[in-house]
């Protein structure tokens, strides 16, 4: 039984996983799988922690699965690696803590700009005047 705080940081760590999957970061959600499960204890983990990020994304984007369902194979996934390699959980609590949206990057897939005036397709801050024009 893991205590309270641990079951927390575990929750929050599948949580983010889950979330870098459907924010379409599988690149960001296999390297912070990858830190974790690196180096440590069995072989077989990091490799195995990779082959489930592919099936959950995979099965996540045909909706074969629930984010719920994938979030608690995380959470059974990462206990187990816990309660075997303690020194994890600073790779775990960073993962929990981490940020899966960017806010920072802008993705358009298509924008059609038409008719007159000015199109903005960030956040602008200030008067939208071209230089020179009052």
């Amino acid at each position: 039984m893991l205590d309270p705080e641990t079951t927390a940081v575990i929750t929050g760590a599948a949580g983010n996983v889950v979330a870098y999957l459907l924010n379409g970061q599988v690149d960001a959600a296999r390297a912070w799988v990858g830190r974790i499960f690196r180096g440590r204890g069995k072989q077989e983990a990091e490799p195995s922690a990779l082959q489930a990020i592919e099936e959950d994304a995979k099965a996540l984007a045909q909706q074969l699965t629930t984010e719920a369902d994938v979030k608690a194979r995380w959470v059974a996934f990462m206990a187990a690696y816990l309660a075997e390699n303690p020194n994890a959980r600073a790779e775990i609590t960073a993962m929990a803590e981490s940020r899966p949206d960017r806010a920072d990057t802008m993705f358009v897939a298509k924008q059609e700009n038409q008719g007159p005036g000015t199109f903005v397709g960030r956040d602008n801050f200030g008067a939208i005047t071209p230089p020179g024009v009052r």
